[in-house]
């Protein structure tokens, strides 16, 4: 015999259980970002939106050797009929452009201490000038199609710092941005924007060209405690099953480039 609850009681049951949910995960919320603003705290930028590029000496190389990069970023595009999109090497991004999927392109040197040794032999002056960069976590040429919107969002870990270094900007320029918290940004060629990207962000490319940006995380300059829990928290996220499976689709994407070329 079989006996059916009314379904007022599995409402009643249902809408305890998501306020149990919310009872924890609000607490644990607030707690994150108390931990956060801590550590930006104790950074020479403290907890701002925007970074001060003066704060990193790598800055003026980049952008001094920013048309070398450009060079070589042009031949890959012209050299390759396909890129990655950034959902095909990691599908959590997915939710951030389910209007454009082949709207983000992505072209990896590194991820989380993973290295790209074909991305490097194809851009070797680019390779040296990421080499010459200390704590990089994270790059790869960031490529954005026309009409791309990538919705609000934030990054999830207050331990790095983004940047951008500009190498294809289309016109008209107030047309592709991005907004970081309460800032307005447009990029500029041969130019770098340092920001922290757990505050929410958002871009648009509004215009009928690409925009390319060469893109990476760099460890933040944190006292020296904390800047040891820092490199050991990076260091196991180098282990996470999510990183080591983009790390092998990336593998598996150069494979089939390398098979097409031949």
């Amino acid at each position: 015999m079989s006996i059916s609850r009314p379904a007022s009681e599995s409402a009643a049951r249902f809408n305890l259980k998501e306020t149990l949910k919310r009872a924890i995960k609000m607490p644990m919320k607030r707690l994150g970002h108390a931990i956060e603003d801590y550590v930006a705290d104790q950074s020479p930028m403290g907890n701002v939106s925007i970074v001060d590029s003066k704060h990193f000496e790598w800055v003026e190389r980049l952008e001094k050797n920013s048309d070398a990069i450009k060079r070589e970023l042009v031949a890959v595009l012209y050299g390759q009929k396909s890129l990655p999109n950034i959902q095909d090497i990691s599908p959590r991004q997915m939710n951030l452009s389910k209007q454009h999927i082949d709207g983000w392109k992505t072209y990896f040197f590194s991820i989380l201490g993973h290295r790209f040794d074909d991305s490097y032999k194809r851009c070797p002056e680019t390779g040296k000038l990421l080499d010459s960069i200390p704590d990089l976590q994270l790059a790869f040429f960031s490529v954005l199609a026309p009409g791309m919107h990538i919705k609000r969002h934030r990054g999830s870990y207050k331990g790095v710092l983004r940047c951008h270094l500009g190498l294809i900007v289309p016109e008209p320029q107030k047309d592709v941005r991005m907004t970081v918290g309460d800032a307005l940004v447009h990029w500029e060629e041969g130019k770098c924007v340092i920001f922290d990207d757990t505050h929410k962000h958002e871009v648009w490319n509004d215009t009928d060209g690409i925009r390319v940006v060469l893109l990476f995380d760099v460890r933040r300059p944190l006292p020296a405690w904390l800047t040891r829990v820092n490199k050991a928290l990076l260091g196991l996220a180098h282990h996470l099953p999510e990183v080591r499976k983009a790390v092998r689709t990336q593998r598996e994407w150069e494979a089939q480039a390398a098979a097409k070329a031949s």
